[in-house]
């Protein structure tokens, strides 16, 4: 999208300015890096403090880290990771420039850094939320969920048919074998008839044969 790739350079252009200022004349920053950073060892009780020159140190580390991303946001290059970094590095400025424990003489001037830092920290956030058209965090999330419960299903439903279809095998097995054994008792039935009427017949030739030689014999006699 052509408005995104022109809001990019615009919006990094205020963090590659303060980066680069606080990296080649960190001695504009040092008096505020200060405050933040009395404030971190006071709460963490640090005894020993840092000399001029480390807070110094820190303060062109700090700045270098901010330009090196602004830049990354300016070309388009890992956008998100670079504008969710900025937001991560604006957040101590927003810390050293607050007004709430300054005094009359500066709190005009520190309401307005503060204003500026948490209004780039915003800014920073929505550009890191930017997906660029592309699904966010929480519909993958629920996809996978769906995918997953869509899975499950198919999975119970194949499960369910396949024993539905082992049981209608079974059957027709079952009713297959039961024709098989009933064709198979019709021709033995058929058979064991067909054998007793045969033997029936030869009995009564046999009968018939003897009756025929009891008469010839009984006439011979007679004659």
């Amino acid at each position: 999208m052509l408005l995104r790739h022109l809001a990019r350079p615009m919006l990094a252009s205020w963090f590659v300015y303060d980066g680069l200022q606080a990296a080649l004349k960190p001695a504009e920053h040092v008096r505020a890096a200060r405050s933040g950073v009395e404030l971190v060892e006071k709460s963490a009780g640090i005894e020993a403090p840092l000399s001029e020159k480390q807070v110094a140190t820190l303060v062109r580390a700090h700045g270098a880290a901010t330009a090196v991303a602004g830049l990354f946001l300016a070309v388009g290059k890992a956008p998100r990771t670079a504008a969710l970094t900025l937001a991560a590095l604006t957040v101590p400025l927003a810390v050293v420039n607050q007004p709430f424990t300054s005094g009359e003489a500066t709190r005009a001037e520190r309401t307005r850094k503060f204003v500026a830092n948490v209004g780039a920290i915003g800014a920073a956030l929505i550009a890191g939320a930017d997906y660029e058209g592309r699904p966010g965090v929480q519909w993958r999330l629920e996809k996978a969920r769906h995918d997953l419960a869509l899975a499950k299903q198919t999975k119970q439903e194949a499960v369910v048919a396949g024993a539905k279809g082992a049981v209608k095998e079974v059957s027709a097995s079952a009713r297959g074998a039961a024709k098989k054994a009933a064709k198979e008792a019709g021709r033995s039935a058929r058979r064991a008839t067909k054998a007793a009427q045969e033997a029936a017949e030869h009995a009564a030739t046999l009968a018939a044969g003897a009756v025929h030689d009891a008469e010839a014999a009984v006439r011979a006699k007679v004659a």
